[in-house]
């Protein structure tokens, strides 16, 4: 395990109950999500993303076909 890691691991160590650990899980989940939010910021400004693309994706099938056998 890296440093990051080993650091997350004690501080669950020191948390009690689960509400601390569902806490602290919504706490990373909103940092990821301010982070990604940035990082498309940054696409949209440079022109690197656009309406164009956003709708692309929206209508992209990435589904596996099933098959029956």
């Amino acid at each position: 395990m890296n440093e990051a890691q080993m650091s997350i691991l004690r501080l669950l160590g020191s948390m009690k109950t689960v509400d601390e650990v569902n806490e602290l899980r919504q706490v990373i989940c909103e940092y990821y999500a301010r982070r990604v939010d940035e990082e498309v910021d940054k696409l949209w400004d440079s022109g690197q993303w656009d309406d164009e693309k956003n709708e692309a994706v929206l209508q992209e099938h990435l589904r596996t076909p099933y098959n029956a056998k």
